[in-house]
């Protein structure tokens, strides 16, 4: 008797201690570790929407601050509620209509996951909330290529039609378990966090939306300096920091790969850093701290897809050159003739295509090796390069045709272009009655 009730109590203060974790869904446990990191990385990539908005904000001018950065922070609304109510279905479900999206029932306004534990022991409200982040950010990258010069109203139903059209479906064919580009070749299109599906895509999006709606009054003879670099700098600070949750984050687990991908983040953020400003202090004469922060957001952009398969070195590679590259593009971008506001293009876009597709010759050996056994015995640089090529063309194309279509929309039903006067007074008074720093006039 004293025998049942010692086992009794152990039993008792075993599930009282794991009780949730043992009893989980489906059998499958909760691993606690991984789980408390992609509630930290979920909450890290969330960080990076007030430093999106932070570092776009400190660029424009003052009499548009606050405009600039209500961009970032209404996607944070308007992303969240597309992403519960279809997003997570239409990113993450079966496929329909050929695959150009997904769509699982379970999934429509998350009614079906209430209790669903994922392969790893992570609750897929966890995943669904991680993935929902990056939905947010990407249409708040594409909002620096045509600030200061886009309607408030017309912005927010843009960036929900181009969730629906352009993010979800890219997700999908990059991510999903059945998308066609997560299945191509031997193992898959390598975008580890988001150079096709969010920096590709958002680069893109924003040149063509420049182009449409044309550049801003007096581009580029009417200088506009930025009106708080401190703000820049500490948004950008924020972005850094943000991004270990982005990268690492997407490994969806706490272990080797997590490691692999954080280590990668670092080193190609540093790399890029250095770069731009001793690029710049050989063609200026001097580094500048905005030099230095495009420098930073250059070797992050670029090391986004290839985190998770690339070792130090590479990383490092890869921050110099996109950093280089993305220098060149921008100091000549004004010989292209549009009007990308804050470079969203010139580092996201160009970032994001240098990337995907250097980070072949990067490629840890276990990776190819994993390919050539997929394959049925080889699998080359060359052929996985083929792949990213692909991926980074369908992605341009799809972005560039989609995004297109639906501004023609947009700006006839609701005018997207400010016009001259709106544009002059600046968009804190025209579209919410408000000054960053109080003043009734500002420049």
């Amino acid at each position: 008797m004293g025998k049942i009730k010692v086992q009794h109590l152990f039993l008792l203060a075993l599930f009282l201690l794991v009780g949730p974790d043992i009893f989980a869904q489906g059998n499958i446990p909760i691993d606690s570790g991984a789980t408390a990191w992609m509630l930290t990385s979920t909450a890290l990539v969330l960080l990076m929407i007030p430093g999106l908005a932070m570092f776009y904000g400190g660029l424009v001018r003052s009499k548009n601050v606050l405009g600039t950065m209500m961009h970032s922070f209404s996607a944070m609304g308007i992303m969240t509620v597309l992403w519960m109510t279809i997003g997570y279905s239409m990113a993450f479900g079966h496929n329909v209509l050929g695959g150009w999206f997904g769509w699982n029932n379970d999934y429509f306004f998350l009614n079906g996951i209430d209790e669903s534990i994922m392969k790893g022991g992570i609750p897929e409200y966890v995943f669904t909330m991680f993935q929902g982040k990056f939905a947010i950010i990407t249409p708040a990258l594409i909002a620096g290529a045509f600030a200061e010069r886009i309607s408030f109203k017309a912005y927010m139903v843009f960036i929900a039609l181009w969730g629906i059209l352009v993010y979800n479906p890219l997700c999908h064919w990059v991510w999903a378990p059945d998308g066609f580009l997560f299945n191509m070749g031997a193992n898959g299109a390598i975008d580890f966090a988001g150079g096709t599906v969010v920096h590709i895509s958002a680069g893109v999006s924003g040149v063509v939306a420049a182009l449409y709606l044309g550049p801003r009054r007096g581009f580029p003879k009417i200088g506009a300096r930025p009106n708080n670099l401190v703000m820049t700098i500490i948004g950008a600070g924020l972005l850094w920091v943000g991004w270990f949750g982005f990268n690492a984050g997407s490994s969806i687990s706490s272990g080797l790969s997590t490691a692999q991908a954080l280590t990668a983040t670092q080193v190609a953020a540093a790399a890029g850093s250095l770069t731009w400003i001793i690029i710049e202090s050989i063609h200026q004469g001097k580094p500048s701290a905005l030099g230095f922060v495009s420098g930073i957001l250059s070797g992050l952009v670029a090391v986004t897809p290839a985190a998770g398969v690339v070792k130090p070195y590479g990383a490092l590679i890869l921050g110099m050159i996109a950093s280089t590259v993305c220098y060149i593009f921008i100091s000549k971008k004004y010989k292209f003739g549009f009007d990308d506001t804050l470079d969203a293009f010139g580092i996201h876009g160009v970032g994001g295509i240098v990337g995907a597709l250097f980070l072949v010759f990067f490629i840890r050996d276990s990776w190819m090796k994993q390919a050539a056994i997929n394959n049925g015995g080889i699998w080359t640089i060359w052929e996985q390069l083929g792949v990213q090529a692909t991926a980074v063309g369908l992605c341009i194309l799809y972005a560039t045709t989609l995004t297109f279509a639906i501004l023609f929309v947009v700006d006839k039903i609701f005018k997207l272009r400010a016009t001259s006067d709106e544009e002059m007074k600046g968009m804190d008074t025209v579209y919410h009655g408000e000054s960053a720093y109080g003043m009734l006039n500002p420049n």
